[in-house]
């Protein structure tokens, strides 16, 4: 049981300290302070102090943080220590690129197929992965012991996709759909609203501010 809860904008922020800390640390530096990280990033102040905080970490006076200690802190706490492997459902442009993506196994996530009722696609081999048909995706999760699954197929398919891959075993979904999925206890979800992300940008670029729009 973890005895601190982190807030959503901070666990947002997490990915952003780990890009600069690796940085650092493939040049060759050992010690990060607060103030270099606050310089880099341009956060506020009280923010950085306060999220790193959260990493029960010592620092030391005038060096600040062991660099290595708060990476594999910070990779601990999201998880992206440990590689989960994951079958994406729907191989349209989306998830196409998603499986091209191959950063995603620095962040803890491992595609190894793709799954589409797409018989032009099925068979074939997308950036190194075997696209399967979809019907073949219940058994393959109870083969190979996948957990997770990554759902960019059309909304309207969403909702019964995911019953059947929680019932073939499925305990996490990232969700690009716009369907809020109902799903049992247990069953983690996580919905990246594209259009909701895009609507933010629109108004942030049409305002031409950031500071009008509250976290």
């Amino acid at each position: 049981m973890r005895t601190k809860i982190l807030k959503k904008p901070t666990i947002k922020r997490l990915p952003t300290y780990l890009h600069i800390l690796r940085q650092l640390s493939n040049e060759g530096e050992e010690y990060v302070s607060t103030t270099k990280l606050i310089n880099e990033l341009e956060f506020e102040p009280v923010l950085v102090r306060k999220d790193l905080a959260t990493m029960d970490l010592p620092g030391k006076p005038r060096l600040g943080y062991k660099l290595q200690d708060l990476i594999n802190a910070i990779e601990e706490y999201l998880g992206w220590n440990e590689t989960s492997d994951a079958f994406l459902v729907g191989c349209g442009s989306l998830g196409v690129a998603l499986m091209g993506y191959d950063p995603f196994k620095d962040y803890g996530l491992n595609i190894v197929a793709g799954f589409d009722n797409d018989s032009s696609k099925t068979g074939k081999s997308i950036h190194g992965k075997q696209v399967y048909n979809i019907a073949e995706l219940p058994q393959m999760i109870k083969e190979q012991n996948i957990e997770v699954a990554v759902l960019t197929i059309p909304w309207q398919y969403a909702q019964d996709v995911a019953n059947d891959l929680i019932k073939a075993g499925i305990k996490a979904i990232w969700n690009f759909t716009t369907v809020k999925l109902k799903v049992p206890e247990g069953v983690v979800t996580h919905n990246e609203n594209l259009a909701s992300g895009l609507a933010l940008f629109s108004v942030k670029k049409k305002l031409r501010d950031n500071s009008d729009i509250e976290d």
